[in-house]
């Protein structure tokens, strides 16, 4: 059409150009990323960054080459959870070289660009859609198995970057038992299915606790809805997350990596 904005997201036309596969950003010639993951919810708040960080760690216990793209560039908080401070990032070759974590996973995020992670990131959408970009194509990734992208939340422009941008073999969405979540994540579900990205599966945090005195699981947010979540659009439950207050202060200190739990991510990798 005359007036086409070449957004197909936004879009109800069934036009030959829909089907045509997007031009995605190219990567280094010196790296090589075989499997790249989106982590993305419909609002913040849910854990998303922390299913990121142990789906990393669980990806680097069966000696997978792990990275994480923290995307959420107002808000990130990966370094955070590995204990990686401002500043850890190198250059080479004029790219970008990710440190690394204790247990040998790259980690790319803006706060390991800042002077202070505490310093606030007052960037409008388009510059900070273009950051994410460059996380991509102007790092040294080097040999990656498994990159999982740490999303923003919502459906703005940082999502539809990174969708339109970097080839995504998948999207986990992350969701919490409150029906109000529940109902907001089917928005970041259909964008994906705009944008034809296949959803591999729900992850519900914040699911249940666990009584330290008699042992029963507790439904503190309420009733869990993620099967009928994955009823409704055909999409499998990967894991339940309980609250655990070890994690927790694990993340706090910056040693998520010697988490001992159970990290229930087999069906995924399998």
């Amino acid at each position: 059409m005359s007036d086409c904005s070449h957004d197909c997201s936004s879009c109800g036309e069934n036009c030959p150009s829909r089907g045509s596969a997007p031009a995605y950003e190219a990567l280094r010639s010196d790296s090589d990323v075989k499997k790249v993951i989106g982590v993305v919810s419909g609002k913040g708040g849910v854990g998303k960054s922390l299913v990121t960080s142990l789906l990393a760690l669980a990806a680097s216990r069966r000696s997978l080459r792990t990275a994480i793209l923290d995307a959420d560039i107002t808000g990130p908080s990966i370094p955070k959870a590995f204990g990686i401070k401002s500043g850890s990032v190198s250059e080479e070759n004029g790219a970008m070289v990710p440190p690394l974590s204790r247990g040998g996973v790259k980690i790319m995020s803006l706060n390991l660009l800042l002077e202070n992670e505490t310093d606030p990131v007052v960037w409008r959408g388009p510059v900070i859609a273009g950051a994410v970009k460059q996380f991509w194509t102007d790092v040294t990734w080097g040999d990656v198995d498994y990159m999982f992208v740490d999303m923003p939340p919502g459906t703005g422009d940082v999502p539809l970057t990174v969708f339109q941008s970097v080839p995504l073999d998948g999207i986990i969405v992350v969701t919490t038992p409150q029906k109000l979540v529940s109902m907001i994540v089917e928005k970041a579900l259909r964008m994906a299915s705009l944008m034809n990205i296949p959803v591999l599966g729900v992850v519900e945090n914040m699911s249940y606790a666990i009584c330290p005195d008699c042992g029963k699981k507790i439904e503190l947010f309420g009733e869990s809805r993620a099967e009928s979540i994955s009823r409704e659009y055909n999409i499998p439950v990967i894991a339940k997350l309980p609250l655990d207050s070890s994690l927790t202060e694990l993340v706090d200190s910056g040693r998520i990596e010697a988490y001992e739990g159970e990290l229930p991510f087999d069906k995924l990798f399998e």
